[in-house]
């Protein structure tokens, strides 16, 4: 039935809810730091790491979810994660104090592991050419659209309902995907063979990427040149090491780094990380304005109102755009667009009401980058990965949005609260969104350099070579 099987407008909207169901408990979570602070009583290094760690657990776990989908169904492991989407929302509607707030949040960055690669590779499964790229730019209306429409949301929702309710809709979302998503065939790759997964290399990664969130977050309290904080940054580097040189000699590997052989593969996902990294401008800029020029947190969210706006309006235009002239061109000017935007957001020297309309125009230029770059991005991830890998890679790339968003924000904060214990929180803000234009200058030049002008062509990966020599052979 698989082969057969053509994707439909209501598969593309229950994956649509699915991936916002990510959003709601990822992104909203942004806007409402002060109340969550004031409600469950737990300091902002706690409420930074409970924020920090579904990004973290979603990109720890998304490549096992991935390749995990095309071993076992796509379609089970959009379910399972889903229903993980539930209990976590769950955890924080009945969160009293940081336990179920922190339990409640790794279980939402499983679920997202799931949802995230098993979806874009039932895009791939179900979807063709043209009508795969349209596909794909729904998904990322789902995706970067969905930051947008979550963080003005969850602002207006915790403001006039609570912020309990933003998990609430979270769980709405999930149900209806659920529902919508029932009558699609399973899909899963083609072979034979007993499943094998590599446990060594996922205690590797974890360990890795856990140490490197702790040294990052509250290497300042302890620290830097403590003898715990010196610790975690050699366990972070002799874990890189180390899970670098044992995943190259696996066969089943956590990471097959022979995906990067493939350069605008390569460009698309190191761009990812990195554009997903300036997700830390977002809990700067809205922590200064709440903080330091008084904003409610309905008020903050309005600033981002017209990035939702313009990010779920240029999404399709970045497809288009992607059809007549390849993905080189709107990966690169979006990636540029959005770092001017978050470059002006800055400027936090100007008076109250002139800061109010850069911070505002500063949102808009960072959603009308950001969807000119998705969709090109996202097809040129998942038409240069193998077929029988594409959940696989799809997991690599969107582990690079993930770990990118959590080390981002962790980066962030921890520079922005670092600078504010010193001196003024204006300082603060300006250099914490600083870091964050550094990244968006390194994403540039990884497209620059990766990705070539051919890109987005709706051709699939050419076979691999020994079916090339096969094929000349018989001829």
């Amino acid at each position: 039935m698989e082969a057969s099987y053509k994707g439909t407008d209501k598969l593309i909207t229950g994956i649509v809810f699915g991936v916002i169901t990510f959003w709601l408990f990822a992104q909203a979570m942004v806007n409402v730091v002060p109340a969550v602070q004031s409600d469950l009583g737990v300091s902002y290094g706690t409420l930074n790491i409970a924020i920090s760690l579904t990004a973290l657990f979603s990109g720890m776990f998304i490549v096992a979810a991935g390749g995990l989908a095309d071993k076992i169904g796509r379609k089970k492991i959009t379910y399972i994660g889903l229903v993980l989407s539930v209990i976590g929302s769950l955890c924080l509607v009945f969160a009293q104090g940081a336990v179920l707030l922190i339990i409640g949040r790794i279980i939402q960055g499983i679920s997202a592991a799931c949802i995230m690669p098993a979806t874009i590779a039932l895009m791939k499964a179900y979807f063709d050419g043209k009508e795969r790229q349209r596909a794909l730019s729904y998904w990322s209306i789902g995706s970067w659209g969905g930051s947008g429409v979550c963080s003005f949301a969850g602002g207006a929702i915790a403001t006039y309902m609570g912020w309990k309710w933003i998990f609430i809709f979270s769980i709405v979302f999930a149900l209806l995907a659920m529902w919508l998503i029932k009558d699609t065939p399973e899909s899963k790759a083609e072979g034979t063979g007993k499943f094998t997964f590599d446990y060594s290399g996922l205690a590797i990664f974890a360990v890795t990427m856990i140490a490197l969130n702790v040294f990052i977050t509250f290497g300042a309290d302890l620290g830097w040149t403590s003898a715990i904080t010196i610790l975690l940054a050699v366990v972070t580097i002799v874990g890189a090491i180390v899970f670098y040189k044992v995943e190259k000699k696996k066969a089943i590997a956590l990471i097959d780094f022979s995906l990067f052989k493939n350069k605008p593969y390569a460009g698309a996902t190191y761009s990812n990380f990195l554009l997903n990294a300036i997700a830390g401008t977002l809990v700067v800029a809205n922590t200064y304005v709440q903080v330091g020029r008084g904003f409610t947190a309905f008020q903050a969210g309005m600033l981002s109102i017209g990035y939702l706006i313009v990010v779920l309006a240029m999404i399709r235009v970045g497809e288009k755009i992607l059809q007549k002239v390849g993905a080189k061109l709107p990966m690169v000017s979006g990636a540029i667009i959005s770092t001017i935007g978050v470059a002006i957001m800055g400027l936090t020297f100007l008076p109250d009401f002139a800061y109010t309309v850069v911070v505002f125009i500063g949102f808009v230029l960072f959603g009308l980058g950001l969807g000119i770059y998705a969709t090109p991005s996202t097809d040129t991830s998942v038409s240069n990965a193998p077929s029988e890998k594409v959940g696989e890679a799809a997991g690599v790339y969107k582990m690079a949005s993930s770990l990118g968003s959590a080390i981002g924000v962790a980066i962030s904060a921890t520079v922005y609260s670092s600078v504010a214990a010193a001196g003024s929180v204006e300082t603060a803000a300006s250099v914490g969104i600083l870091v964050n234009v550094i990244f968006g200058v390194l994403a540039i030049l990884s497209i620059v350099i990766m990705v070539p002008k051919t890109a987005g062509k709706t051709t699939e990966v050419p076979a691999p070579k020994t079916v090339q020599t096969l094929k000349k052979a018989a001829n």
